[in-house]
């Protein structure tokens, strides 16, 4: 008998998909279930250490408090805070009302806050006592658009315009009653909102959903992402300003491990104390932070033993980093790629499991391998898109749940976004088990004589020099080769006598020799970007206005 075709109807599952995917979940399931476990803030001189059961009571509070004051769902409170129990308050209990958290970050240029705050529309702001100080050349600015002012702390208060609050006292003033949280029905709605400082022109706005923020907390609880359990004690050192902390209080409070926040003590003897003293499990920030964090230990030898795994990201990490705290310290630093439109996490390096030695260096020293549910594809200056076969590069395009689809109210960005596709402006290879290699950002890959020279390979080759602190390279003018790369490099103490020719003996061998550069530019210190990258653009101007010539040396 002849079977006829038919449209094919889709058989639908019979699953609570409705079910909501909330900040609200992650709140109710800390506070109940994990309500015994801790949350620790270091203040300097010693910890004050609560329980998530106490949080969510405080939370209560806040959400009363934040109700009174007039903030109602899709309104945004702003954040001006360093990693400590009121941030995370705020964390959990701004988007579980509905409203909208958006954490500030201090490390930007008044005009740039000044901008954010205006643009953002924040009604209310809950801010640091000790970086008041930082809103005063702007704050006059913001006037109209800031009603209340909530101030953590003791310290004064003066210069701030409306109605200027004290934290614990709004908190105690507030019912102590469970606050009746509103019931949020659709997950899509905004929970957290985050300025990238990475871009052209002004900062632009990622706003972040429930079901993102929650997808997000659970792939980083993976096994094959950072595998954060209820048995962990995490501590984020990246700045909870800073794309969320990379959504480590989302994963820690989502699962009830305990946290340690450091608040704004992020140096590297008291990072160690923390660590040692607190049995820390996972840490996790950028390569600046680990690499002092390495020299300190070095000299001082502190029990590091606890650390199971360290999270790095937001540039490169160099091989002599993960090198030196595994043979050293037997501490596992594992090199993560993402950004503040991807949550941020998009790869990790964990290498395959059925390769060892030099071969799994290999591939814990790339950029790693592309998350779950996350697609990604390279392509060709034209948008076509290129093999995953190791070898080809072009810029990274990524896609998936927790990937933003846009920049808030501003359509300046839509160069970034292609066919529902982010394109990260990273020029990468991507293997067939899709591990990436990132072989530099479009706008800072070096093109020599019709040839690309990779600047992060370079540095990182460089870095692997004992005596090279840190090296950020950027490419000069020259006429015949149309650019070179110049390595900017900052030496460890005494080592003044290291110059360019033996930098130019370190690298033979080990970059092709075209590579090779014909100069170095000696300096102090490397600017940074407000979350502690090297601020290439910065040295690029110090270039261009003659400003790196004292600096420079030739290889002989």
């Amino acid at each position: 008998m002849e079977r006829t075709t038919q449209p094919a109807t889709p058989l639908v599952g019979l699953m609570q998909d409705d079910h909501p995917l909330t900040v609200a979940s992650i709140l109710r399931r800390a506070r109940g279930i994990n309500g015994h476990r801790t949350v620790s803030t270091f203040h300097g001189n010693g910890l004050t250490r609560t329980t998530y059961a106490e949080i969510g009571n405080r939370i209560d509070r806040l959400a009363a408090a934040l109700d009174s004051l007039g903030v109602r769902p899709g309104d945004r409170v702003a954040t001006l805070l360093w990693n400590r129990q009121e941030h995370l308050e705020a964390y959990l209990g701004v988007p579980s009302m509905g409203a909208v958290l958006h954490t500030l970050n201090l490390r930007l240029f008044p005009d740039q806050l000044r901008y954010i705050i205006r643009h953002a529309r924040d009604r209310v702001m809950i801010v640091d006592d000790t970086l008041v100080p930082l809103l005063k050349p702007f704050v006059d600015d913001i006037a109209d658009v800031v009603e209340h002012f909530i101030v953590v702390g003791d310290g004064p208060v003066d210069g701030l315009p409306n109605t200027v609050h004290r934290y614990d006292g709004l908190l105690d003033d507030a019912d102590s009653g469970t606050y009746a949280f509103p019931e949020i029905t659709d997950d899509r709605s905004a929970a957290a909102l985050c300025y990238t400082s990475g871009t052209t022109g002004n900062p632009k706005g990622v706003l972040y959903s429930h079901r993102s923020t929650v997808l997000h907390a659970i792939a980083e609880c993976m096994a094959d992402a950072f595998g954060i359990a209820g048995s962990d004690t995490v501590l984020p050192v990246v700045p909870m300003f800073h794309a969320n902390a990379w959504g480590l209080p989302y994963s820690a409070s989502l699962v009830g491990a305990n946290q340690v926040l450091p608040g704004r003590f992020l140096q590297a003897e008291p990072l160690a104390r923390l660590i040692e003293q607190e049995r820390v499990t996972v840490a996790a920030g950028v390569p600046t932070i680990w690499m002092d964090l390495l020299r300190y230990a070095d000299e001082h030898e502190p029990d590091l033993s606890s650390l199971r795994i360290v999270p790095c990201g937001g540039a490169a990490v160099p091989r002599v980093l993960q090198e030196g705290f595994e043979h050293r310290h037997g501490v596992r630093v594992v090199q993560a790629w993402g950004m503040t439109e991807t949550s941020p996490l998009g790869a990790v390096a964990h290498p395959p499991h059925d390769v060892a030695g030099e071969e799994a260096w290999a591939y814990r020293t790339r950029a790693g391998q592309i998350s779950p549910l996350l697609d990604a594809r390279i392509v060709d200056v034209d948008g076509s898109a290129l093999p995953w076969d190791g070898e080809s590069t072009g810029e990274l395009e990524i896609r998936g749940p927790w990937i933003a689809a846009g920049y808030y109210e501003d359509p300046s960005g839509a160069d970034k976004f292609r066919d529902g596709w982010l394109r990260t402006g990273d020029v990468v290879s991507i293997d067939r088990r899709g591990f990436m290699r990132i072989t530099d950002r479009a706008k800072d890959v070096i093109k020599s004589g019709g040839e690309w020279i990779s600047s992060v390979e370079l540095e990182n080759e460089l870095m692997a020099h004992p005596s090279v602190r840190e090296a950020a390279v950027i490419a000069k003018p020259d006429e015949r080769w149309t650019e070179r790369p110049l390595p900017c490099v900052v030496l460890d103490q005494g080592a003044e006598e290291i110059g360019p020719n033996e930098l130019a003996a370190f690298l033979s061998g080990r970059v092709a020799r075209w590579w090779e550069p014909d100069e170095y530019a000696f300096i102090p210190e490397i600017p940074k970007t407000s979350v502690g990258k090297f601020d290439k653009k910065a040295l690029r101007a110090l270039l261009v206005d003659g400003q790196l010539d004292a600096a420079r040396r030739q290889v002989a």
